[in-house]
């Protein structure tokens, strides 16, 4: 038993727990965590940047947008085969074999500007690469989500999973802070030609390669297999289909509302930069007495919102997680998909004003609150062995039917003409969309509230 197993229920909720005590976390937890924290920072200190590189490389804003929906496609389906092939061969080998997967996509990515004069077609082999070296640079991140999830299964007891999904979330998020900060500090140096942003881009691909290979040596050996739980060998398309219908009941209602959430933010979430940035154009001033007066652009005030949003995340992780312990996880999960679901009506009808966004990225940062506790009510209710396909089932049904929810934002924002006569058949408006998403975005967060199942092990009358 860890120590922190042995913690009392009633001690204070610390957010910065996951730091102080992380010698005292479950080993497992503890390894995932490192590995967690290395591929997250490679993956986001360059998906952020990914479409100006593709522009480096002669790309277009068509391809960047395919690439924006194949990036959609892999998150819907590599979690469920991920999930079965760890609970097939084991955790430890399973997060092995995706973690050189994705050092070996951000090195396809570090070579395409070496066959980027390579014609295929209408486009270039430099691109194709880009594209396949998603393939393989999302491996850790989506395939391996279902092994991380049952690593926590069965590195914690049931009435601390939302502990212990805090604890990996807390470097996880870290690394979304201190990724796109570090890409910045490369990027500095350099000019903004073709030329120059593929060079930076490929010094901050290097980093990624560096920490996806110390990412998979640590977790390879360090990871203790010896409480791995394997299940049935897989059966194909077949097994999908039972364990689909064989999701323990308590996951449905989760599944519908965390699906219309998911659904409404993934309407507007790629808009958010557009409302600060061309919507509002909400910059930042400041005098300061030692360097006069400092000026932000729209676009670097909105890395600033960005950071204050993740700080906040950070704060409230593991307070939320202790919560739960004491609440129930359904108030918590309920509390981050009510944020999910006002937080667009509220910054679209925001004023332009520096200081109103700065308090509305801080309140966003309050969804993150519920995902530990949204995780463990996921994994919680699954049988021993079968923590990675209950995960990947849930998230490929999920996030198969989110694919299309960018479109139709944007059709709301855009509008659109019947193509046989060109009348307007919708008139476009930002303020339609966001408040589309946010009706949306209640009623799966008023669904869960009211047909939502408490995971029995955080019950708040247990023994």
């Amino acid at each position: 038993m860890s120590l922190e197993q042995d913690r009392s229920e009633t001690d204070e909720a610390d957010p910065f727990d996951a730091f102080r005590q992380f010698f005292a976390l479950e080993r497992d937890v503890l390894v995932l965590s490192i590995a967690m924290f290395a591929f997250s920072l490679g993956f986001q200190m360059t998906s952020r940047y990914m479409g100006e590189y593709m522009y480096a490389l002669g790309g277009t804003a068509f391809v960047v947008g395919l690439f924006g929906t194949f990036g959609n496609i892999i998150s819907a389906v590599y979690p469920y085969p991920g999930g079965a092939i760890s609970d097939r061969i084991g955790s430890r080998y399973a997060l092995t074999a995706f973690g050189l997967c994705s050092t070996l996509g951000f090195a396809i990515w570090l070579a395409a500007p070496l066959v980027m004069d390579v014609a295929v077609g209408p486009t270039s082999l430099g691109i194709l690469a880009v594209f396949v070296g998603l393939i393989f640079s999302q491996a850790w991140k989506s395939f391996g989500l279902g092994a991380s999830f049952a690593i926590v299964k069965q590195a914690v007891t049931p009435s601390r999973l939302a502990a212990g999904f805090a604890s990996t979330e807390t470097f996880r998020r870290t690394a979304f802070l201190v990724g796109p900060l570090l890409a910045t500090a490369l990027f500095f140096p350099f000019g903004s030609t073709d030329g120059e942003v593929r060079l930076a881009f490929q010094f901050i691909l290097v980093v990624a390669v560096v920490f996806g290979v110390l990412g998979t040596i640590v977790q390879h050996l360090l990871y203790e297999a010896d409480e791995d739980g394997f299940g049935e060998k897989f059966e194909g398309v077949s097994q999908l289909i039972t364990d689909l219908r064989e999701m323990p009941a308590e996951l449905r209602p989760l599944l519908i509302g965390d699906t219309l959430v998911r659904f409404a933010n993934g309407m507007v979430y790629v808009f958010f930069v557009i409302v600060v940035t061309r919507f509002r154009e909400v910059g930042l001033t400041l005098s300061l007495p030692a360097a006069g007066t400092l000026e932000l652009s729209p676009q670097s005030y909105f890395g600033i919102l960005l950071g204050i949003e993740m700080l906040v995340a950070l704060l409230v992780m593991v307070p939320a997680a202790k919560a739960a312990e004491r609440v129930g996880l359904k108030p918590v999960v309920t509390l981050g998909f009510a944020v999910y679901a006002v937080f667009p009506v509220v910054l679209i009808s925001a004023p332009p004003d520096a200081a109103v966004l700065a308090v509305l990225f801080a309140f966003s940062g309050l969804r993150f609150a519920g995902l530990p506790a949204h995780k463990a009510l996921i994994v919680g209710p699954a049988e021993t062995g079968a923590g990675g396909r209950v995960t990947g089932a849930y998230y490929l049904l999920r996030n198969l039917i989110v694919i299309p929810s960018a479109a139709l934002g944007g059709l709301l924002w855009d509008g659109f003409d019947n193509p046989l006569t060109g009348d307007a058949v919708l008139t476009g408006d930002p303020v339609l969309a966001f408040t589309t998403a946010t009706v949306i975005g209640l009623l799966g967060t008023a669904y869960f509230l009211v047909f939502g199942e408490e995971f029995d092990a955080y019950r708040p009358n247990r023994a």
